[in-house]
């Protein structure tokens, strides 16, 4: 019910989802239940795994996330994750406040054993691949220990889900020699450089976008400012793309013969694609959509969210914490170790 266009919007997509995505058992919509029983007869869905959890209230964007989920007990994001928390669902979706998400995931679900904090991960698109970034937005004050987590979920996430063999994973500073950067990044690429990884150092911002990194880590703070600058110039390039194409009727011509191409780029471009953000390092699979997300979001997010399922994402991150907090007690009490070959 949080987002910004309604659950009209959210319905349109669970729609799509089920029409074109194997394995979906039960979509449970919680929120208003007279919105969205008119949302579903507007939309003519009469689909047999669609469940309403009816609530009395909603998280709007406005609220402070703490205090909401503490005093809106019955809002819909809070009843969606007690599902998960419940075993009545695997996992939840939402597009609404994304601290709200956060916090009420976070003290609801709790985080997986050993893990210090969830972090969000965002897929972006390179020069011929695809890498992935985190935390985009859910811690903004971060620890070494929580950037050297981060980077191993993250390593889970592009190998397990991605398919990515031998992700490459890089710390992301202002330059690659090893005394740039601040203390934080500094101490979080000595515990990298200790763990199972394959840790490649630095890495710059424009490395981000050439192939040359697969796990990008960061702290929230900077994930975030990140993120919403590559949105907005995303934007940006398009628009005026499409101004200068369209400014004499010969860059029209030739806009039009070269239309396949430029489809193609705004298809690679468009964060619809790739439909919702996962916060890693829960007992649950939590996705957040974009507030802003239109239909074919929902249903990536949707889609994502069963990937993450199917691959068994939380068992694979438990464990492979649980060794990397070993090798860094280890090493705090007998020196460094040599990584695994």
């Amino acid at each position: 019910m949080g987002g910004d266009h309604g659950c009209e919007v959210v319905v349109d997509g669970v729609r799509l989802a089920l029409d074109g995505i194997s394995g979906i058992s039960e979509i449970h919509l919680v929120g208003d239940r007279p919105q969205i029983e008119a949302a579903l007869a507007k939309r003519h869905v009469n689909d047999p795994r669609v469940k309403i959890l009816h609530t009395t209230e909603v998280l709007t964007m406005e609220d402070s996330p703490l205090e909401g989920v503490r005093k809106k007990k019955d809002c819909s994001m809070v009843r969606a994750i007690e599902l998960v928390r419940d075993g009545k669902a695997d996992a939840i979706i939402s597009p609404g406040n994304t601290g709200g998400l956060v916090a009420g995931s976070t003290f609801r679900l709790r985080r997986i054993e050993g893990v210090e904090r969830p972090a969000i991960v965002t897929l972006m698109p390179s020069r011929t691949t695809t890498f992935i970034f985190l935390d985009a937005g859910a811690n903004h004050e971060c620890k070494p220990l929580y950037l050297a987590q981060f980077a191993v979920m993250g390593s889970v996430y592009s190998r397990e889900v991605l398919g990515c063999r031998k992700p490459r994973v890089g710390v992301l500073s202002n330059g690659t020699e090893e005394g740039k950067g601040t203390e934080l990044t500094r101490e979080s690429a000595k515990l990298c450089r200790q763990l199972n990884l394959n840790f490649i150092g630095y890495v710059e911002g424009h490395d981000l976008f050439d192939d040359r990194v697969d796990v990008v880590v960061t702290d929230g703070f900077v994930g975030n400012v990140v993120l919403k600058s590559i949105e907005s110039m995303g934007k940006a390039i398009l628009k005026n793309l499409k101004a200068g194409l369209t400014a004499t009727p010969t860059r029209k011509f030739g806009a039009w013969i070269a239309r396949g191409a430029f489809t193609d780029l705004k298809q690679r471009m468009d964060p619809d694609v790739y439909g919702g953000a996962p916060l890693l390092g829960l007992n649950g699979i939590v996705i957040k959509a974009h507030g802003s997300s239109r239909e074919r979001a929902i249903m990536n997010a949707i889609r994502v969210a069963t990937e993450t399922i199917q691959h068994h994402l939380n068992d694979v991150i438990t464990c492979e914490i649980a060794e990397a907090n070993q090798r860094l007690a280890n090493v705090k009490d007998n020196g460094p170790v040599p990584a695994a070959a």
